[in-house]
């Protein structure tokens, strides 16, 4: 038995040298044999190490060698042939096939290096885009966004997933979300926005950017012009200049938007107007009732919509929320956009957007060619969570949370970076800006420091569109523990002094 499987291995051998290569399989990879033998093949096929016309070992030989079975090994060589890189002959055995294209050879040996002829190329839409982007870890301290635990909503969620769990195998669903939910977010924003709408205007999508992204695409053509607030959130700008719009800043001050210069304006006509009215971000303002009519009577003249981003509306501090602005409207201009991302948890992925309902069906004919429709079963989730009642005294145990958590950055702000920063307490949101005292000038060149010691603190510099002279920042405090605030305003102590 011993000498027949040295002929074997001999034969083996004399097969491979005739080849000029033989693959190497390693025994303490987590990667599977069959599978590294695959990849070596082919990857001897394409950068030319295995020539045109070679012949492979037999599939005995070849088992011996890697102590692979045959069967495994014929289904390696199967699989090459069937894609294109070998081809078996009765009788005679496996080749390296004589018809591939000389573009394949040397493919991978050109993975990873630059062009010769430069860099390579991308939409110059995506270039802008790209240059207006930040990236930050998502959990730091200060990161706005972050979404507290709440142990008695994550019981009810689990919960409820459970309870649907099995019908998630359905097939493709309405492109603009299930129907129990449309009216679940209809009554609730009845009740609570002063929405005027029905569940025929509802539409479901994975949260705010992605309604964003979709109104745009269907409401405005590349070269138009938008409208937004001056300084504004970057990824609706983002997503604006990625879709080819011509951006156009209107100052915002402690009443929101200053709407007295679209009286002035005498640029293109806007094909839309972005706005988050109940809380400007980033700043933090309400837009005044005066505004609101001002702004819909401005969109009203030139024919433009407005796209109401309503993003933490649920959080206001001192009496009740604002009610939004698409209640507001007579003449059907306002796109209302939101999200449970904050209310509930990102990872659910569910927002809602109401469009007129002329729009819906313009709306229904992009929306499946972004992503078909969305998942259903999140959407069954939180249509439970409405519709049994739970959401309202959810909502009162974050809310007071985070009242908490705002109320005591700021205190420790003001008494460990007084020298420094000048708090502004917001009214509504899970963020707070904090302006410089004149100790420092420069926001980004802080938040770089700041980065390094731990903590995200977010310049707003970036987010104007005409330069400003104030530096201020922008701090999250939602889902900040009380520890973790006292070792974050520590960190950032720190950052100061190497400013």
């Amino acid at each position: 038995m011993r000498a027949t499987s040295n002929l074997v291995k001999t034969r083996m051998r004399r097969e491979s040298a005739a080849a000029g290569w033989a693959p190497a399989i390693d025994t303490s990879s987590s990667v599977p044999r069959l599978r590294q033998l695959y990849l070596q093949l082919r990857e001897g096929i394409l950068t030319g190490a295995l020539r045109q016309g070679d012949r492979l070992p037999s599939t005995r030989s070849a088992s011996v060698e890697w102590q692979l079975s045959r069967g495994a090994v014929s289904e390696v060589y199967e699989t090459l042939i069937a894609e294109g890189y070998l081809v078996g002959r009765s009788g005679s055995g496996t080749y390296v096939t004589r018809n591939i294209r000389d573009g394949l050879r040397g493919v991978s040996s050109h993975l990873g290096r630059a062009s010769v002829v430069g860099p390579r190329k991308i939409s110059r839409a995506v270039e802008q885009a790209t240059q207006l982007s930040t990236d930050f870890p998502l959990q730091a301290a200060f990161t706005t966004g972050r979404v507290a635990h709440d142990e008695r909503t994550a019981v009810l969620l689990k919960k409820l997933a459970h309870r649907h769990v099995e019908q998630a195998r359905d097939g493709y669903r309405d492109p603009q979300g299930e129907q129990g939910l449309r009216e679940a977010v209809t009554a609730y924003l009845t009740a609570s926005r002063g929405v005027r709408c029905t569940a025929a205007q509802v539409f479901i999508l994975s949260g705010t950017q992605q309604a964003l992204d979709l109104s745009i695409r269907t409401l405005l053509s590349p070269g138009d012009t938008a409208l937004i607030e001056d300084p504004c959130y970057p990824p609706a700008r983002q997503a604006l200049v990625l879709n080819g719009a011509r951006i156009v800043g209107i100052p915002v001050d402690e009443d929101g938007m200053i709407t007295r210069t679209l009286e002035t304006y005498e640029g293109p006509a806007p094909a839309l107007v972005y706005v988050t009215p109940s809380n400007q971000y980033p700043c933090g303002s309400a837009l005044s009732l005066t505004r609101r009519m001002q702004l819909l009577a401005f969109a009203q003249e030139k024919g433009a919509w407005i796209i109401e981003d309503d993003y933490d509306s649920e959080f206001r501090y001192e009496g009740r929320p604002i009610a939004a602005l698409q209640g507001l409207d007579r003449h059907d201009r306002v796109i209302h956009v939101g999200s449970f991302s904050k209310a509930l948890m990102p990872g659910l992925r569910v927002g809602f957007m109401v469009v007129p309902l002329d729009l819906v069906p313009a709306f229904r004919a992009v929306r499946p060619i972004l992503d078909r429709f969305p998942a259903s079963l999140p959407q069954r989730v939180v249509a439970d969570f409405l519709n049994e009642g739970y959401f309202p005294a959810h909502l009162r145990r974050l809310r007071e949370n985070y009242r908490h958590s705002r109320d005591l950055l700021a205190r420790l702000i003001q008494e460990e970076l007084g020298e420094h920063l000048i708090v502004q307490l917001p009214k509504q949101g899970v963020h707070m800006t904090v302006t410089s005292t004149g100790t420092w000038t420069d926001d980004r060149h802080l938040t770089r420091i700041a980065l390094d010691e731990g903590v995200v603190v977010t310049p707003m510099s970036p987010m104007h569109i005409e330069r400003v002279e104030c530096p201020r920042l922008l701090l999250g405090f939602s889902g900040l523990g009380d520890e973790e605030a006292e070792v974050a305003v520590q960190r950032l102590s720190k950052a100061l002094e190497r400013r």
